[in-house]
């Protein structure tokens, strides 16, 4: 019995899980029964067991990982900054979808090979960019969840990927060409990239969150942005002599074989729930929903109305459906409360002194012969 009922009750959580409401009156919901004894359910924001929006802020560290110019040079790491918020909608349990701004800085040096190296020293250089994108998010925990785990949990582990557009800006310093000189005249390389079309940039990752209240959730995240752009870490432009050592000029963008300047993220942030539901989708089980909605079915008082409209004749059959309201007491009547007249004869069988022979109305329904 009861595996039928979470076999029934696990069917609507495809319908993101909505509450039952029973509807006790006919005129409000079209069904089968004109007594208004059928349970209706209905699907609308207010039936709504949970919230599916948040806002998350956030910020940490900062790095340039993969890049001409790096932030972890000789043994040192180059600290960054990272900071974002977001809009996010949970779409089920599992996936959502969030707009996110991300805003930081990073730090990062490199030195040239051969003489030109000894001559500039260590270039540093710094990277500041702005970032908007649309990125998706999985629910591992809700995903992977085990069928026999019953109880509640505080714990996920999440994994984002996104797609978005940035703009940067870069400054690159060093002791020979990218200094601020008057004699030879010389200042260090700026490079300024507006948000356009041309500067898509991916990023991938994973988090893990968890519930403090039914309001607020913390996460620490980590993330892998992949500018696709070699100018990203303030190497230099990505002008094809600029790969030609034949030409002159320092060539930092060399430094590497990458033509892709790749940054690493880590962020502690904060999401606030938003709504007045007692959870959040996210954290909504649907196993936990499939064992609430068994629970409901288990101790749901039956509901069976008989006779709303009750037997005004008193033929037994109920007015809802009774064809004829004014049986005579006493009558014999069919299924509709229609009087029985087994011969047809238009003379019921209460009065009927022939029943099995037809007859005319003036003869008591026997015949005249």
């Amino acid at each position: 019995m009861k595996l039928g009922l979470l076999l029934l009750a696990t069917l609507p959580i495809a319908a993101y899980a909505q509450d039952s409401t029973t509807v006790k009156s006919s005129s409000e919901y079209p069904n089968t029964f004109s007594s208004g004894s059928a349970n209706v359910q209905r699907f609308d924001n207010k039936a709504r067991r949970f919230n599916d929006w948040s806002i998350s802020v956030g910020g940490g560290a900062a790095f340039m990982a993969h890049s001409d110019l790096t932030s972890f040079y000789d043994k040192k790491v180059n600290w960054g900054y990272n900071a974002y918020v977001s809009i996010d909608k949970q779409i089920t349990h599992v996936f959502g979808l969030s707009l996110i701004y991300q805003r930081g800085e990073t730090k990062q040096k490199a030195m040239l090979p051969g003489s030109i190296g000894a001559a500039a020293g260590v270039g540093t250089a710094t990277t500041k960019f702005d970032q908007v994108a649309l990125m998706g998010d999985v629910n591992f925990s809700n995903l992977l969840r085990r069928v026999d785990n019953h109880s509640p949990y505080r714990w996920a582990l999440h994994g984002y990927a996104g797609i978005g557009f940035q703009g940067y800006n870069t400054s690159l310093h060093d002791a020979n060409e990218f200094r601020w000189s008057e004699s030879p005249k010389r200042i260090p390389l700026f490079i300024n990239k507006e948000f356009d079309i041309n500067s898509l940039y991916y990023q991938f990752g994973t988090g893990l969150k968890y519930k403090v209240s039914k309001l607020i959730d913390i996460e620490a995240r980590t993330m892998y942005i992949i500018s696709g752009d070699d100018e990203f870490d303030g190497g230099g432009w990505g002008d094809p002599n600029d790969y030609d050592p034949s030409t002159p000029g320092s060539k930092y963008n060399m430094v590497s074989d990458s033509r892709s300047d790749n940054a690493w993220t880590v962020t502690l942030g904060v999401s606030f729930k938003l709504g007045n539901k007692l959870s959040h989708l996210a954290w909504h089980d649907p196993l936990q929903e499939a064992y609430y909605r068994t629970s409901v079915l288990e101790n749901a008082a039956t509901e069976l109305v008989v006779c709303e409209k009750g037997d005004a004749d008193n033929d037994g059959v109920c007015d809802d459906w009774d064809r004829e309201l004014n049986t005579p007491a006493g009558a014999r009547v069919d299924g509709a409360g229609v009087a029985l007249d087994m011969d047809l004869d238009g003379v019921i069988d209460l009065y009927d002194k022939c029943v099995t022979v037809p007859g005319p109305v003036e003869n008591n329904g026997c015949p005249t012969k």
